[in-house]
């Protein structure tokens, strides 16, 4: 499915290079897979799993190119974080979610950037927008103070951006935004503790009194209308529209968990007996059959969707162009939809495999539960989702979220 729905503007060595990343991934995936219990164990990536993606530039992929970054496409993106979590979807979600932070800090301004990457290019962010902090005025920038969960990857960030609302004299709110803040002037609060994703190590930013130089704001009202900050409005990957980029991203993962547990159940099928039954094994099964059948059908149709929405702002980030209420809304739409997609044929996967799946030596429970707490996410959830967008078709805009 390399090319299938692939952005009309895409070049033969834009196609090649994911073709690489992805060849990257793959060749770290047993890697990731034999140190998954330990990650989910350690309740953090381990880090023989983050050596070996820096290794394999995978962590640069969102990255200006000005700071040796690869700066690919939402595609590209998208297989990368997919190929990661058939070994670990722990890592792949806190890979998927450093990496579209790096994106977030290429919108910001030139000096911002710089303080980020310029003496390490190699530095690594984590963040949350939503707005849980304050941010108090003061000369030259921001005293900055709060609490921000869930940030994925945070224990192995130099740099955080968490959101703060902005008020005037009198209190009043009069902006939203997110401040990059170097790791080294926040606490992380040893907050995750949850059945699924165990290993993201989603802790929470604590922030007291921090000041923050005014260069360091980004404002999230401007970027939801398409206005960010970068000067540097020839690259493509930046023009892409906020909300849309924020939410694809994370259907890569849960594309990764589906097809994970639908390569497990077909290797395992002609060595596994159906109890209480004539069968030798699973494959003669018509009833598992038409599990897999089912689960591989729900499975590409989660990557078409998904890749549809990437070519679409992908060709948006190309071209220049801020796409429209109901375009933005589509991919909210693909986004959620791909999501369940993935989460149904990990249950049908689940039950074809048998009660054996839940064994605690089975990675299967593994995946199901990394698939069910990651396919929970606010920025993905399906029927706000479908809401917005059969709105938007109805001619409704504007009264649910502002994240469209």
């Amino acid at each position: 499915m390399t090319n299938i729905l692939d952005r009309p503007s895409a070049t033969d060595a834009q196609r090649q290079l994911r073709a690489e990343l992805v060849e990257r991934a793959a060749k770290i995936v047993p890697l990731l897979a034999a140190n998954a219990q330990k990650t989910e164990d350690d309740r953090r990536v381990v880090e023989e799993n983050i050596n070996a993606i820096e290794d394999a530039g995978l962590f640069t992929i969102m990255q200006p190119k000005r700071f040796g970054g690869l700066e690919t496409d939402f595609r590209t993106k998208l297989e990368v974080s997919r190929e990661l979590a058939r070994g670990c979807g722990s890592t792949a979600w806190a890979t998927t979610l450093l990496n579209v932070c790096a994106w977030f800090t290429g919108l910001w301004g030139e000096q911002a950037q710089n303080d980020v990457w310029e003496a390490n290019p190699r530095n690594r962010i984590a963040g949350v927008f939503a707005p849980t902090g304050t941010a108090e005025p003061v000369e030259g920038g921001f005293r900055v103070t709060g609490k921000w969960g869930w940030a994925s990857g945070s224990l192995h960030a130099q740099w955080v951006l968490v959101g703060v609302p902005v008020t005037d004299a009198a209190g009043e709110v009069v902006d939203q935004g997110m401040v990059l803040i170097p790791a080294s002037d926040i606490a992380i609060e040893d907050t995750w503790f949850v059945v699924g994703m165990r290993g993201t190590g989603s802790n929470t930013i604590v922030a007291d009194h921090v000041f923050v130089p005014a260069h360091r704001y980004l404002s999230v009202t401007k970027m939801l209308q398409g206005e960010v900050a970068t000067p540097f409005k020839n690259e493509e990957l930046y023009r892409i529209p906020f909300v849309p980029g924020a939410a694809i991203i994370l259907a890569g993962p849960q594309l990764g968990l589906a097809q994970a547990a639908l390569d497990l159940v077909i290797e395992k099928a002609p060595r596994r007996g159906i109890a209480y039954t004539y069968y030798d094994n699973q494959t003669q099964s018509p009833e598992v059959q038409l599990a897999v059948a089912k689960a591989a059908s729900l499975i590409d149709t989660a990557h078409l969707l998904a890749y549809r929405a990437a070519a679409d702002i992908d060709e948006a980030g190309h071209a220049g162009v801020f796409p429209d209420y109901t375009a933005r809304a589509r991919v909210r739409m693909d986004t959620g939809q791909a999501i369940i997609n993935a989460r149904e044929a990990i249950r049908i996967l689940v039950s074809a495999h048998g009660a054996s799946s839940f064994a605690e030596s089975s990675p299967m429970q593994r995946i199901w539960r990394d698939s069910e707490v990651a396919s929970r996410h606010a920025v993905a959830n399906p029927e706000i989702s479908a809401e917005i967008y059969g709105k938007a078709l109805l001619g409704i805009t504007g009264d649910v979220s502002p994240l469209v």
